[in-house]
């Protein structure tokens, strides 16, 4: 017998997974649309991955600064999980999603396939944090 979690832990974790989720959505949808919402696609892979990572770091209890930057979030995600190395080096370039192409005389847009890329990244970041937390926090 596990004793039970604490349930405001439980609701704050799955909280951050259930806003990493909509940005996944929100991504698969501007991808179905024609062309693709290139711009918002790489935004919201951005945000997945990030709210990701603080849904693993909120779970064990680590504090974390609010910031954007993939890397730190990756960093400290690897102190309690270790063999997610691959997942945040290929998550970490997403961080300039967060700011990039959101204004105007930002740089020309991503393409198609970087869009995907970004998005298959997110989605990897995702399930791989999923599958390292209980049952209980999924959204």
């Amino acid at each position: 017998f596990s004793m039970p979690h604490d349930p405001e832990l439980v609701a704050e974790t799955r909280a951050w997974l259930a806003k990493a989720w909509l940005d996944l959505a929100a991504a698969d949808h501007e991808m179905t649309a024609e062309p693709p919402f290139v711009e918002d696609i790489v935004f919201h892979a951005q945000q997945a991955a990030e709210k990701s990572f603080k849904a693993l770091l909120t779970w064990h209890s680590k504090p974390f600064r609010k910031t954007h930057n993939l890397e730190e979030l990756g960093e400290q995600s690897l102190g309690v999980a270790p063999e997610l190395k691959a997942i945040v080096d290929d998550a970490v370039p997403l961080t300039d999603y967060a700011w990039k192409f959101r204004y105007p005389g930002d740089p020309a847009a991503p393409s198609r396939d970087e869009a995907q890329s970004a998005l298959a990244i997110a989605r990897a970041t995702f399930e791989a944090i999923l599958r390292r937390l209980p049952e209980e926090v999924r959204p």
